[in-house]
């Protein structure tokens, strides 16, 4: 089994592989104040449910890929790998290690690494060229070539930052649960509100992809666009550019990259 974490700047996803497939999951929150031990101790309770892994930390577990945009938790959770998982290959995605995804950018290592993983999974998943819209603390907007390479993206604030902005900054507006309203004239303030969040975002996806499309292919049409992150399926609906919807596409990209490095390990 292929223990997989991507740890994003609010949640951490985590996801359990048996081989391709993916047969657990796990969202939680990131704190990077949490130290090795108590991740361990995390881990130890989520893995202890599951029927087909032991009681003990490690037990089933033959590998474990880890991507993070957090670099406190990425260190935590390096020491995790090492005093837990001493005997279990682990491949933490960060420069030098191998992705089969060119990036052709400005710095390669300034580009985040749940962003070249969720290339690497969208090139072997639909091929190029594609374009990555994950709903997360930002919405980031990922190009890849025909060629399978990465050549740059978009980042925007998120849908959470948004609503969390206006409950702060408007005297008479507060935090609000993201939800779709009963129509886009909203008859009260927080359906005004939900409306523009929901249909604001949607507006925001299909313009910031169709002009993306236009400068990555002769046809925008040969563009494949893929949605992942907790909060897509809040847009999905009110898009007209998504054509696909992954929600673990950065794990399956976490699977590929641990195979093609643990060889080389």
């Amino acid at each position: 089994m292929l223990l997989t974490i991507d740890v994003g700047n609010t949640h951490t996803v985590l996801g359990l592989f048996d081989g391709e497939d993916i047969v657990e999951h796990w969202r939680i929150s990131t704190d990077a104040r949490r130290t090795a031990d108590e991740l361990a101790v995390l881990l130890q309770g989520l893995m202890g449910m599951h029927p087909l892994l032991g009681e003990e930390l490690g037990d089933g577990i033959d590998g474990i890929a880890i991507c993070a945009t957090v670099p406190s938790v990425l260190h935590e959770l390096r020491e995790v790998t090492r005093r837990y998982y001493g005997d279990v290959p682990a491949v933490l995605v960060e420069p030098g290690v191998k992705t089969g995804v060119p990036i052709l950018t400005d710095n390669p290592k300034e580009v985040g690494a749940d962003r070249i993983i969720n290339a690497v999974a969208a090139v072997d998943l639909y091929g190029g060229p594609a374009i990555v819209v994950d709903f997360g603390t930002a919405t980031t907007f990922d190009a890849v070539s025909a060629r399978g390479e990465y050549i740059g993206g978009v980042i925007a604030p998120g849908i959470e930052i948004s609503v969390d902005a206006l409950g702060v900054k408007g005297a008479q507006l507060r935090k609000i649960e993201v939800a779709r309203p009963r129509s886009v004239i909203g008859k009260n303030t927080v359906e005004a509100m939900q409306a523009g969040i929901i249909y604001g975002f949607a507006g925001q996806v299909d313009g910031v992809v169709s002009r993306m499309a236009r400068e990555l292919a002769d046809d925008p049409d040969d563009v494949t666009v893929i949605a992942t992150g907790g909060l897509a399926p809040m847009v999905l609906g009110e898009s007209s550019v998504i054509d696909e919807h992954e929600p673990w596409l950065t794990l399956i990209g976490l699977r590929l990259v641990y195979e093609r490095n643990v060889s080389r390990m």
